[in-house]
C-alpha cells in the first residue's frame, strides 16, 4: 500500500523485522479454525447434527464468521501490507478470540476480538499516516466499524443489534480496496466525491441505531454502493480477458448483485430479526457479496501471504457456481418460507465453502510438488 519512493529505505528496514510466511500460517490456521467452527455453528441452527463444539456455538455463528475468520484473515492480509510485527496481534487475538468463543467462554471472547479490532484499527491509521487518501481512510473507517460493533458485542449487545457494524466493517473494506484500483479506469472527481458520500452516509445511517429509518437508509446506501462499483469498478473490463483475471472478475461482478439485492431488501423490509428477511439480507451480504470477494482474491492473498504459486484453473469456478446457485435457493426459501429450501441451500453453502478450500489447498498441492520435481530434475 506504500507509494511514496522516498520511504523505500524505511520500508525495507520494517520488511526486515516482518514475520516470515511460515510464521504466519499459525495464524490463519487460527482464521480457519473460526470458520469451521462459523460454518458448523450455522449447520446446527438448521437443524443438521454437529459436533459438540459446533452446536454450542450455534448462538455465536455470526461472531465465529465475522470476527473469527473474516477478521484474522483481513488483519492478517493488512499485517503483511504494512510489514510491522506488532500489527500481527490483531489476527491473533481475532483468532483468540474465536477459540475462546468455541470454548464457552464467549466475554472474553468478545473482547479478544474488540482487541484485534483496535490493533486492526491502529494499522489501518498507520498506512492513513503513511498514505493519505480515500481508499487508506476508507479501509481505516471500516476497522472502526469492527471496533465499534466488537465494543457493543463485548458490553452485551446482542448479536443483530450489531451485524450492520460488522457488516460495515467488511462492506468498506472490500469497497475501499476497490477504491484504489479504480484509479486505472480513471474515475471521474464527481465519482470519487459520490464515494466520499455514500461512505457518510452509511456511517450517519450506522451512529443513528437500528431504527426502521436508520436500517433503510442503510439499505439504500449499499444499493447505491453496488451501482456505483458496477459502473466504475474495473472489473467491467477485465471480465473480457482470460484466465484469472476473468474469474475475479465475474467474482466481483456477482458480488455487486448480491449486495444491491441485500441492500434492496433491507431498504424494504428493515433488519427484523424475527423475519425471514433478515437470513436473506445478512446471507445475501455476507455470502453473496463477501465470500464473492474472498474466492475471487484468494489467488493473490494467499501467494502473498505465505508465498505459494497457486495457478489458475477452470475448477475455480465450481465452487464459485455452488455458492451461488446454493445462496440464490436459500434465498428463495426465505422469500417463500419454505424451511426445506433455507435448510437445503445452507447445506449446500457450507459445500461451497468447503470445496473452495479444498480446491485451494489442492492446487497449492500440485505446484508445490511439481516445483520440488522440477528442482530434483534441473
Amino acid at each position: 500500500m506504500i507509494r511514496d519512493p522516498g520511504r523505500a529505505d524505511v520500508v525495507h528496514a520494517i520488511a526486515q523485522h516482518d514475520l516470515r510466511p511460515a510464521q504466519r500460517a499459525p495464524l490463519l490456521v487460527l482464521g480457519f479454525v473460526g470458520l469451521v467452527a462459523g460454518v458448523g455453528a450455522g449447520l446446527a441452527r438448521l437443524g443438521y447434527p454437529m459436533p459438540t463444539f459446533a452446536a454450542q456455538a450455534s448462538a455465536w455463528h455470526g461472531a465465529l464468521m465475522i470476527g473469527a475468520f473474516f477478521g484474522v484473515v483481513i488483519a492478517l492480509e493488512r499485517a503483511v501490507a504494512i510489514g510491522r510485527p506488532w500489527a500481527y496481534a490483531a489476527p491473533f487475538a481475532g483468532g483468540a478470540g474465536g477459540v475462546a468463543i468455541i470454548a464457552g467462554s464467549v466475554l472474553p471472547g468478545a473482547w479478544l476480538l474488540f482487541a484485534a479490532s483496535a490493533v486492526l484499527l491502529a494499522a489501518s491509521l498507520d498506512v492513513v499516516r503513511r498514505q493519505r487518501a480515500p481508499f487508506t481512510i476508507t479501509l481505516a473507517i471500516g476497522a472502526l466499524c469492527w471496533a465499534v460493533g466488537n465494543a457493543r458485542f463485548a458490553l452485551g449487545a446482542l448479536v443483530h443489534g450489531v451485524v450492520t457494524w460488522w457488516l460495515a466493517f467488511l462492506i468498506l473494506t472490500i469497497a475501499g480496496e476497490r477504491l484504489e484500483l479504480s484509479r486505472f479506469v480513471q474515475t471521474p472527481a464527481h465519482a470519487r466525491r459520490a464515494f466520499v458520500a455514500l461512505v457518510a452516509i452509511m456511517l450517519g445511517a450506522l451512529v443513528a441505531g437500528t431504527g426502521a429509518v436508520a436500517t433503510r437508509v442503510f439499505g439504500v446506501a449499499l444499493v447505491a454502493l453496488a451501482a456505483w462499483l458496477f459502473r466504475h469498478d474495473v472489473a467491467r473490463r477485465t471480465v473480457r480477458k482470460p484466465g484469472l483475471t476473468r474469474f475475479i472478475a465475474v467474482c466481483l461482478l456477482c458480488g455487486y448483485a448480491w449486495l444491491a439485492l441485500g441492500g434492496a431488501t433491507l431498504a424494504v423490509a428493515g433488519l427484523d430479526p424475527a423475519l425471514r428477511s433478515y437470513d436473506a439480507i445478512v446471507h445475501a451480504l455476507a455470502l453473496g457479496f463477501v465470500f464473492s470477494m474472498v474466492f475471487g482474491h484468494a489467488p493473490i492473498i494467499l501467494p502473498a501471504v505465505l508465498r505459494v504459486s497457486i495457478p489458475h484453473t477452470r475448477w475455480f469456478y465450481v465452487p464459485l457456481v455452488l455458492l451461488h446457485g446454493s445462496l440464490a435457493l436459500r434465498v428463495a426459501g426465505d422469500a417463500s418460507t419454505r424451511f426445506e429450501w433455507i435448510r437445503v441451500g445452507g447445506l449446500l453453502n457450507a459445500l461451497a465453502l468447503a470445496a473452495f478450500v479444498v480446491a485451494n489447498a489442492t492446487i497449492v498441492v500440485r505446484a508445490r510438488t511439481a516445483r520440488t520435481a522440477q528442482r530434483r530434475v534441473g
